[in-house]
């Protein structure tokens, strides 16, 4: 009788810690979710900017269709295009925003330093926003490569989640100025 209840005791016990698990799975999945939805609001919030930069006449205008080409890019790529798109609109605002005499005319013309200011704040959040969701990425993967996860198919269905990478440095000039 003892082995019995011993027995279930065990099985009990390995039934909560597969239920804990697959809970924490689901809510790292989750949490997943809400990380890439705040990313991807802060990748359309960058490049919203950028084209309103692009279109005010606020820069000269090779540097206007160079910086709204790549905002615009940005905001129609293609899932599987759209980390590689969204680093040439890194690179194009470091480049087009890398010459102090233009964001001295920026700051300048009337409604300039507001664009500033939001084009500022939209690529400081950019990076934290990317870091968040590779982390949350970073803790489901850990918890995926686990036996027990593997073994009694934890993850159900859900696709393996895939790290977001790209070119998110900041124009130098616009952050330290």
């Amino acid at each position: 009788m003892t082995t019995v209840i011993w027995a279930l005791v065990v099985l009990v016990s390995i039934g909560v810690y597969l239920s804990w698990t697959a809970g924490r799975l689901d809510r790292l999945h989750t949490r997943i979710d809400a990380a890439r939805a705040a990313l991807d609001a802060q990748l359309l919030r960058r490049a919203s900017v950028a084209q309103e930069i692009a279109t005010a006449g606020l820069l000269d205008p090779a540097a206007s269709m160079v910086l709204y080409r790549a905002a615009h890019d940005a905001r129609q790529a293609e899932e599987e295009r759209r980390e590689v798109a969204e680093s040439e609109l890194s690179q194009t605002l470091r480049a087009v925003l890398a010459d102090p005499d233009q964001l001295a005319g920026i700051r300048s013309a009337p409604g300039g330093p507001a664009a500033l200011d939001e084009l500022t704040a939209a690529v400081r959040r950019v990076p934290m926003a990317r870091r968040f969701h590779n982390d949350a990425v970073r803790s489901v993967r850990a918890l995926r490569r686990h036996r027990a996860v593997r073994w009694f198919r934890l993850a159900g269905r859900a696709p393996f989640p895939p790290a977001f990478e790209m070119d998110d440095e900041p124009p130098e000039l616009l952050v330290v100025g």
